[in-house]
């Protein structure tokens, strides 16, 4: 398979070979269809001037066009009975009929350069032929003669002709050698990212290319870069993530199993074997939870932005959550309340309850006994904001930027204490991203949080 290196000098050489075959048959219809004419009239006013000097001229008629000849000019004079004389340079070819002499001798004149065969591929000014010339009649000694004249063009161009020939080669040459090393600084960074491609494919983000350029090429390598780096981030987060989730399902099943074989002791009392059981029931609810969110996240990323809507009354929702929720934040004390408007909005209605549940639960979690839970679910023209407030334990600044991310815990020791997996703000996020909303949290540790949620 060629290179693109290759293949853009072989184009550009082919370029500029067709546009060099289409330029000289533009030059050459040019010439035939306006030039041509223009020097046959130029020439046929050159030979009816030459005759006029011939006329006035006190030299014999040798002398006379032997000189004139040597300006650059060929005659041919016949007086249609012997085969005539020639001055000047040779005629290449000096086939012409008797018709045409015999019609000059007549007193017309002979347009040779205008009748010249139109031909593509030949230029009729460059064609020394007798036949392609100027015949006009003239007088010599009291006799008719025909005076045929063409332009010696080797000798008036002969100089321009090599100048115009080193002009042609150096400009091919020249040419040929700026698309080899022009075509090479055009492949490099190609090559470069094609280098690059192949590092990230092998498992390496850390690489750098040019991002100084202002054209394509520079554009191209910093959405290079700019994706290298995400990949980078995405690798990250994915080892982490598997990291996280060995940790999450690896420490429930360590615990199991040393409990499991703590039961096999034919000492343990009553009391122990009841403790036992509870804590291998503890965490065998865990781990079930932990298997259960992340199939959730599983799901909500395969069905990023496919996902049912239907009329859901929002305002119903949260109260069916409050009653259903009532033991737990009873239990703890909790004072809860709820200012609402009447809202129905279009979207899964039991994506939207598990992400509401979500925030609740958190709340009532986090909130010491006898502390205070207010929800407050309202609608304008811009859209609907639920804002959920407790007096809490509160997030420290320095965490506040990663409640959202997976397996992300504030107090890891609280946090495994309460049961928690580092999942349910990821999944309350997800939801609302699908939802074509956002969420936003604030807190003070000590004092209280607040989520915002923003529906369209």
């Amino acid at each position: 398979m060629k290179s693109l290196y290759i293949r853009i000098v072989l184009v550009t050489l082919f370029i500029m070979m067709v546009s060099s075959l289409i330029a000289f048959i533009g030059s050459n219809l040019y010439y035939q269809k306006i030039l041509k004419p223009s020097n046959d009239k130029k020439n046929t006013e050159i030979a009816h001037d030459v005759v006029d000097l011939f006329e006035a001229a006190s030299m014999d008629d040798s002398t006379f066009f032997e000189k004139t000849a040597k300006l650059s000019y060929q005659f041919y004079i016949t007086d249609g009975k012997g085969d005539g004389t020639f001055y000047g340079a040779d005629f290449r070819n000096q086939t012409l009929s008797q018709g045409v002499i015999k019609d000059v001798l007549n007193g017309h004149t002979y347009h040779g350069m205008a009748e010249y065969p139109s031909t593509t591929f030949v230029t009729g000014f460059f064609s020394n032929e007798l036949s392609n010339s100027i015949g006009v009649p003239i007088e010599i000694d009291g006799k008719s003669h025909a005076l045929f004249m063409r332009p010696d063009i080797k000798q008036q161009f002969n100089e321009i002709h090599i100048l115009l020939a080193v002009l042609l080669f150096l400009t091919i040459a020249l040419s040929m050698l700026i698309v080899f090393f022009s075509t090479r600084y055009l492949v490099k960074p190609i090559r470069e990212l094609t280098s690059a491609t192949k590092k990230i494919a092998g498992g390496n983000y850390s690489i750098q290319l040019k991002e100084n350029r202002q054209d394509e090429i520079g554009t191209l390598a910093k959405s290079f870069m700019s994706m290298s780096r995400q990949l980078m981030q995405v690798e990250q987060m994915r080892q982490e993530f598997v990291s996280n989730v060995s940790h999450e399902i690896q420490t429930p099943l360590s615990s199991m199993k040393g409990y499991a074989n703590l039961l096999r002791s034919p000492t343990l009392s009553t009391e122990e074997l009841d403790a036992y059981t509870k804590v291998i029931e503890s965490e065998s609810t865990r781990l079930s939870k932990v298997s259960k969110q992340l199939l959730t996240l599983a799901s909500l990323d395969k069905d990023q932005g496919v996902i049912k809507h239907e009329s859901v009354n929002l305002t119903g929702m949260l109260q069916t959550l409050i009653s259903q929720t009532r033991w737990l934040w009873e239990e703890k004390d909790l004072a809860l309340s709820l200012e609402a408007d009447e809202v129905i909005c279009s979207g899964n209605e039991d994506l939207l309850y598990q992400a509401f549940e979500n925030l609740l639960s958190n709340s009532i979690k986090y909130t010491p006994p006898e502390g205070e839970i207010r929800l407050f679910l309202h609608k304008d023209q811009r859209g609907i904001t639920f804002r959920i407030e407790d007096t809490g334990i509160g997030i420290p600044p320095e965490h506040i930027g990663k409640v959202f991310d997976r397996f992300y815990k504030v107090d890891e020791s609280r946090s495994h204490e309460r049961n928690s997996s580092g999942l349910g703000l990821s999944i309350v996020k997800k939801i609302i991203l699908l939802h074509q909303g956002n969420i936003h949290v604030e807190s003070i540790p000590d004092e209280g949080t607040a989520f915002t949620v923003t529906l369209p």
